[in-house]
């Protein structure tokens, strides 16, 4: 990334969340700093968050069930909240949903605050729950998230199956802000990761100046859904 863009960056521990109101024209690079990261993200439109991600809408209008470089994340209006500008893995989950906390109670134990202070356990629910109320959002608001750098398939009889041999670490990816949004994150364990112990991975996050897309830009001819979603936030940008 060009130093000179870039605006901020930090390290979120293996269960943590955190949130921001970020403007069109910003890209968040997410870096797997193990091979046990897991990044949950759920995004809002920051002008009306009942304007939000919608996860049938952008894998129908893409024909695909898995993210990588290219494709968009597309809200309810048929615009681009966000573009998958660059991506090393060429696999992300966005069917996976997020770890309650009863469910990780039931697979790690628990480990609360008022016993281990900050090794308490946390669930991506628990987490993104608290990051979206911090801008007025409640449960009914919470949506389906993409799991960044996990990877589930469907085995021969419709189940879905957590790629526990992935290695991760080192890699990267990059959603560059095609609308002001609102986006919160988790960094808590994939609730379909069979792995033992509570020992989820270190995530990286730096926000850059990248600059809304551009005429010829990667996504805009990665296929005719994109370019249709990107011209209509360009669209609503100029409104």
């Amino acid at each position: 990334m060009p130093a000179d863009r870039v605006v901020w960056s930090e390290v979120l521990p293996g269960g943590a969340h955190w949130s921001w109101r970020l403007s069109r024209g910003t890209a968040l690079r997410f870096a797997a700093l193990d091979d046990r990261a897991n990044c949950s993200v759920v995004l809002y439109a920051a002008h009306d968050p009942l304007e939000r991600y919608n996860l049938p809408d952008s894998l129908k209008a893409q024909h695909t069930a898995h993210y990588t470089r290219g494709h968009t994340l597309m809200s309810d209006m048929g615009r681009a909240l966000a573009s998958f500008t660059h991506d090393t893995l060429g696999w992300h989950d966005p069917f996976g949903g997020l770890l309650d906390s009863a469910r990780m109670a039931q697979k790690y134990g628990e480990h609360r605050y008022e016993v281990h202070r900050n090794a308490m356990y946390r669930s991506g629910r628990d987490g993104l729950l608290v990051e979206i109320g911090k801008h007025g959002l409640t449960a009914r608001d919470l949506i389906a998230p993409v799991n960044l750098f996990s990877r589930v398939t469907v085995d021969a009889n419709g189940r879905f199956v957590f790629d526990d041999q992935r290695k991760t670490a080192g890699a990267s990816v990059e959603l560059r802000c095609d609308m002001d949004v609102i986006v919160a994150v988790s960094t808590a364990p994939h609730p379909l990761d069979p792995r033992p112990g509570y020992q989820p991975g270190k995530v990286g996050i730096a926000a850059w100046k990248s600059g809304a897309a551009p005429a010829d830009d990667y996504c805009r001819g990665f296929r005719p859904e994109c370019a249709r979603a990107l011209h209509n936030a360009d669209v609503f940008a100029l409104a």
